[in-house]
């Protein structure tokens, strides 16, 4: 699992977990199956991976909006 949200390193996501909440941000790390996610407010969240169960990169239009997402 960490191999493939390390082609997300960098990118805006929405990662959904096991308990069907959504996490917003930019990843900026991945370590020993935990993924550090920074917020648009430099918060920063920490991600167990093992209860990943959906990441996308955050949608954009064609003028690189953001999209609004519904889950």
């Amino acid at each position: 699992m960490n191999e493939l949200i390390k082609k997300y390193i960098g990118k805006e996501v929405i990662i959904y977990t096991s308990s069907a909440s959504g996490v917003t941000g930019t990843v900026t790390a991945i370590e020993d199956n935990w993924v550090e996610i920074e917020d648009k407010n430099g918060q920063k969240q920490i991600v167990n991976s093992d209860y990943v169960s959906r990441i996308q990169e955050y949608p954009r239009n064609k003028k690189g909006k953001k999209k609004m997402v519904i889950a």
